[in-house]
């Protein structure tokens, strides 16, 4: 196939956009809906293989069906001219990949949103039953609004047609970017999509990927047994939470890392919401701003002045205060008895008399 051919009498190649191991990426206008498309066209001697074939249209199907922001959304597939095809939205923007490549290091307050978009895309397919297995920089495109979709699920196979020890000779993925489940030929599983999530962090905050080696056989032995270097080492001022979570997901046993890509999201989110909120600082006393000379330079701005040493005044002693003795007052307590013996004697009598004119007044 080149440019300017009609592909299965509806796409019109238009450019090549890159070529890979496996297959080749047009640019290609879709002339029944009129709208451009991304058209990977795989490369003839997969394509002549019957059993490639029927995995290939499995995983296309699966593929389909996946439908999220962050993921690159599959239109159509089929054969042609004994050529598989897959037709997928077009993307405008780079891949992850050449920014690592034009940009060198990202700082981590910008690879943490990067990392969060691509957890969102490959958790979504986590949760539908799919594993990506091919997770690396090529395959994370980035729009020119920043927002990353998740391509070519093409090797990923349904979690339920994985058994354990399928195609023991086949090797999932990238080189440097598979787990050691993967290197050592076994079947992935979400925990795998994870490492790999994790190489492509470590890749952007660094500069560099944690194995290299000049043959795959060596880049699996170091992927399955050798420990990475810390972040620490390349950032001195990494931030120790994100060291913890890197190692966690550079862990040699599947069970040791975070399940699937949601959790690992999750955690990069939380990670990044908590460096964004402002510190909390005790409060403090409300001062005049300091006057700012228009003549300085706007750079200039004059430190307040310190604040002033408390002075201790001193008062004379106040006037004494005038006091007087209250007069004591002698009571008579005989006479007080006397008069409250008195009152209760004649409040006595009241009844006699009232007995006494019942009886003159019947």
């Amino acid at each position: 196939m080149k440019e300017g051919d009609l592909l299965n009498q509806r796409y019109q190649l238009l450019e090549s956009l890159g070529t890979g191991g496996m297959a080749e990426v047009y640019r290609a206008r879709d002339l029944m809906l009129e709208r451009s498309v991304a058209i990977k066209i795989l490369r003839a001697d997969y394509s002549s293989d019957e059993e490639f074939q029927e995995r290939f249209r499995q995983e296309a199907r699966a593929a389909a069906n996946l439908s999220h922001p962050n993921i690159v959304t599959v239109h159509d597939f089929g054969l042609d001219n004994g050529q598989l095809f897959i037709v997928m939205e077009h993307v405008p923007g780079t891949d992850l990949k050449s920014m690592i490549r034009k940009r060198g290091r990202f700082t981590v307050e910008e690879a943490i949103p990067i990392m969060v978009q691509a957890c969102a895309g490959i958790g979504y397919a986590h949760r539908a039953g799919l594993v990506h297995c091919d997770v690396k920089p090529h395959n994370l495109l980035i729009t020119p609004d920043k927002r990353l979709k998740v391509t070519d699920f093409g090797i990923a196979r349904a979690l339920s047609t994985i058994r354990p020890g399928d195609r023991e000779d086949v090797v999932w993925g990238s080189p440097q970017y598979f787990a050691p489940e993967q290197a050592k030929g076994q079947a992935p599983s979400p925990a795998s999509d994870v490492y790999s999530l994790g190489i492509v962090l470590y890749e952007m905050l660094t500069g560099t990927l944690p194995f290299n080696a000049n043959t795959a056989e060596e880049l699996s032995r170091q992927h399955i047994h050798k420990q990475p270097h810390s972040l620490g080492e390349y950032l001195p001022d990494v931030p120790p939470m994100l060291e913890q979570i890197e190692a966690k997901i550079l862990s040699k046993e599947p069970s040791a890392r975070y399940r699937t890509a949601d959790q690992l999201g999750r955690v990069l989110h939380r990670f990044g919401t908590v460096r964004e909120e402002p510190a909390v600082t005790p409060p403090v006393q409300i001062q005049e701003a300091p006057r700012i000379n228009p003549q300085l330079p706007p750079q200039f701005i004059p430190e307040p002045d310190p604040e002033p040493e408390p002075i201790l005044a001193s008062f004379p002693d106040p006037a004494p205060v005038a006091t007087f003795e209250m007069p004591s007052l002698d009571v008579d307590w005989g006479s007080v008895g006397l008069i409250f013996l008195a009152v209760l004697l004649w409040g006595g009598l009241i009844p006699l008399w009232i007995v006494a004119y019942n009886a003159w007044n019947p």
